[in-house]
């Protein structure tokens, strides 16, 4: 079978710069990108008033100075949050960022992107038919836009129907049954697994299948290297200081 076409840099940044800045905001993308990275990942859920917006949890305790579920808030709301001072001094007052606020940031360098689409549970369809919308907009006329991806198969359903030329993943923390099968019926480009499962054998059935190969979050050198020497497509990792994107 032929694979897709893959002509993304193979080192990709965690939610911006994993654990050096806080979190899927656009500090943490501007400190990944002073590293060398031209590839990152990131999360995105829906605002009450159904604005994409960058946040991994579902509610807000973790990363911000407000609690409560996210989507229970506006985008004005939202944006004027604390978004940095949880994770140091230096960050204090960074606020969260929307996917337009990012996507802005990306195509002014020439970033790629492996957008997470990251619902509030029982929101899975219509947060990916609204997330797919917004990039469909936001990379118009971009021939290389981000790579959709997620846990959830019913939010890659919901990106499909409303954009199926945008490419699409299919994330997997463990093995369940039929779940290559299910990447392919979805239409997707790519399967991203935690990097525990990935070996030799896997990369050579996705492939086989259609599907290029790519493993999260790797920070120690001897499973990237390992990974590296399989021939894998992509590496997720926090540690921008310690990998250096050009490998």
């Amino acid at each position: 079978m032929t694979l897709p076409d893959w002509p993304h840099p193979r080192w990709i940044a965690h939610r911006g710069a994993g654990k050096l800045a806080p979190e899927n905001t656009l500090a943490a993308f501007r400190l990944g990108a002073s590293y060398g990275y031209r590839a990152f990942e990131c999360d995105v859920k829906l605002s009450a008033d159904n604005v994409p917006f960058l946040l991994h949890d579902s509610t807000l305790n973790r990363t911000t100075n407000q609690r409560g579920r996210a989507a229970d808030l506006s985008w004005s709301e939202l944006s004027r949050l604390d978004a940095g001072g949880w994770h140091s001094r230096a960050y204090a007052g960074e606020p969260l960022a929307s996917l337009e606020g990012l996507a802005a940031f990306l195509r002014r360098n020439g970033y790629w992107l492996d957008l997470e689409i990251k619902p509030t549970p029982g929101d899975e369809e219509r947060t990916g038919r609204l997330v797919a919308a917004e990039v469909q907009r936001l990379w118009a006329g971009d021939p290389v836009p981000p790579l959709l991806s997620s846990f959830r198969p019913e939010a890659l359903v919901g990106a499909r129907h409303v954009a199926p030329e945008l490419p699409r993943a299919l994330l997997v923390d463990t093995h369940w049954p039929n779940w290559v099968t299910v990447a392919q019926h979805l239409g997707c480009v790519a399967a991203i697994t935690n990097y525990q499962l990935m070996d030799a054998a896997l990369i050579q059935h996705l492939r086989s299948c259609g599907l290029r190969a790519l493993v999260y979050t790797v920070n120690d050198p001897a499973p990237a290297q390992q990974l590296l020497a399989m021939g894998i497509d992509g590496i997720i990792t926090d540690a921008v200081d310690a990998f250096s994107p050009g490998v």
